[in-house]
């Protein structure tokens, strides 16, 4: 594809290869398999729905990335990728769900053709994307080469976003305003969840203006009453309740960028309990906002909201935001820095964290949170523009 039509431009891609080589060099690592989606797309721009079969990019620390898959989606990695064509290649579909070959084998050709048979050669092997079979067949295919792990190599190079990468999530943050707005809007006793689900799709896809809405990597998730306890609920066709909480963890996608975004609904009148509670997180959040400055790390944000909560007599554990930014199903995380009391990575200007701090009762569920920017001075900007409090109708 050429390079006018991708998402970036050839130096944002330039940028980020040559900070991968970099840390590929730290780790004496001289060819890099990505398996990662949001790697790849990251490096080359692939964008495909073919995660679900062997492919991944091929990084060596010289000369042009290649994209490998299967050969239905070479033609969309023709249609998607920045490098020349020669550089997207594809591998047989015998190769498929088959009991007598591995994609893996084919990979290992591509390797040794290029000259990488006794490389020491980074895989992604905690990865929802790389099997313990691949890891096997490719071990077993490839004899003289060292098999080393490189997992999150690439993501952590993706923690400071460039300009470019922030204003993709800036369109994903006015995206984000439209759903969370929609789902507070249409949120009432009778309307069925997946009525209201279909609504809040309908919102993120048709997107702002000339901002068209992507799929999101995780799909809304909109639980009620004891089903808002959990955290990781769907929907199902029951109609919603008064008297019951819901919480909204929903994003915005544009051209795989996130700006995810909570927000809870109330319908009917809150107990004093979950009033007291509101106070307490929304306090907390501007703490945490506030200790969210260049220079500072993850975990003072969150310690600082976890202080708020101690002071208001409230227990929490656990993890309570990540960063964000491009990602594919099953989750917009980055899966790198944390933020969490034991996290001490250091805070740097274009980091973008979803400030995710949730309290599951053992009632109810409430869920406000934020798409954060770190920025060259001050506290952080949050992205999103929603009012931040628990939203009641009567």
């Amino acid at each position: 594809m050429p390079i006018e039509n991708a998402p970036f431009s050839q130096l944002e891609y330039d940028r980020r290869i040559a900070k991968t080589r970099t840390a590929m060099s730290v780790a004496g690592i001289e060819v890099l398999f990505i398996t990662d989606p949001s790697n790849q797309a990251w490096i080359t721009g692939y964008d495909g729905w073919s995660f679900y079969v062997h492919q991944g990019v091929i990084l060596g620390l010289e000369s042009e990335p290649v994209w490998w898959g299967r050969m239905m989606d070479k033609f969309g990695g023709v249609r998607t990728c920045w490098m020349s064509d020669e550089n997207v290649i594809g591998y047989g579909d015998h190769f498929i769900q088959s009991t007598i070959y591995h994609p893996m084998q084919d990979l290992a050709a591509q390797l040794k053709e290029r000259g990488y048979e006794n490389a020491r050669i980074g895989v992604e092997m905690e990865n929802y994307y790389y099997s313990a079979k691949a890891h096997q067949v490719l071990s077993a295919e490839l004899p003289n080469a060292n098999l080393v792990d490189a997992t999150a190599l690439v993501n952590w190079q993706r923690l400071v976003k460039s300009n470019e990468e922030i204003g993709f999530i800036r369109k994903a943050a006015r995206i984000s305003e439209k759903v969370i707005h929609t789902a507070i809007d249409k949120a009432a006793p009778g309307v069925r969840k997946n009525d209201l689900v279909a609504d809040i799709m309908h919102a993120g896809i048709t997107g702002i203006d000339d901002d068209w809405g992507d799929y999101p990597a995780i799909v809304p998730l909109t639980p009620s009453g004891l089903d808002a306890t959990a955290a990781h609920l769907t929907w199902d066709g029951t109609p919603m309740k008064a008297g019951e909480a819901t919480f909204f963890e929903l994003s915005g996608c544009y051209r795989r960028y996130h700006a995810p975004l909570c927000r809870t609904v109330f319908l009917g009148t809150p107990s004093d309990e979950v009033r007291r509670a509101e106070a307490a997180q929304i306090e907390g959040i501007e703490a945490g906002i506030n200790a969210a400055r260049a220079g500072n790390r993850t975990c003072d944000i969150a310690n600082a909201f976890m202080a708020v909560l101690a002071k208001h007599g409230i227990k929490r554990e656990g993890r309570m935001g990540y960063p964000i930014g491009l990602s594919y199903p099953p989750d917009w995380g980055e899966r790198t820095a944390s933020i969490r009391a034991e996290d001490e990575t250091i805070l740097e200007p274009g980091m973008t964290f979803h400030f995710m701090p949730a309290l599951w009762m053992d009632n109810w569920g409430l869920e406000t949170t934020e798409t954060l920017l770190i920025t060259e001075n001050g506290p952080a900007e949050a992205l999103c523009n929603v009012e931040r409090k628990l939203f009641v109708k009567n």
